[in-house]
């Protein structure tokens, strides 16, 4: 492995940020699992108010890991997919993903919260 300088540094921990928010991943595998419209994505990650699906949209567009369409239809349509970069983050995050699962990291923690 090669060295990581300062600057490489701060822009690994941007991305983490940005994929460390909350909904973020969340949106990002909803995506992945077929959803495309606000509705579909709405749905599919449960606790996520409307408001915030829609910054967190939004934010993802502007860093290219999705791109929305809008579809001239009545009424417009808007769907939402994962760009190539999108695409290449969730592999990357997949061993995270796996790791989680296994160790049930975070899961018991907040269950004992509830």
């Amino acid at each position: 492995m090669g060295s990581i300088d300062d600057a490489s540094c701060r822009e690994f921990q941007g991305s983490i940020e940005l994929v460390g928010r909350k909904w973020s991943a969340a949106i990002l595998l909803a995506l992945a699992r077929g959803a495309q419209r606000f509705g579909e994505l709405h749905h599919a990650v449960d606790g996520i108010s409307s408001r915030l699906l829609a910054v967190r949209l939004k934010e993802l567009e502007e860093e290219k890991l999705l791109q929305r369409t809008v579809i001239p239809t009545t009424p417009v349509e808007i769907r939402y997919t994962l760009t190539e970069s999108g695409r290449e983050l969730l592999v990357g995050l997949m061993p995270l993903i796996h790791w989680q699962q296994r160790w049930r990291v975070g899961s018991e923690r907040r269950a004992e919260q509830a």
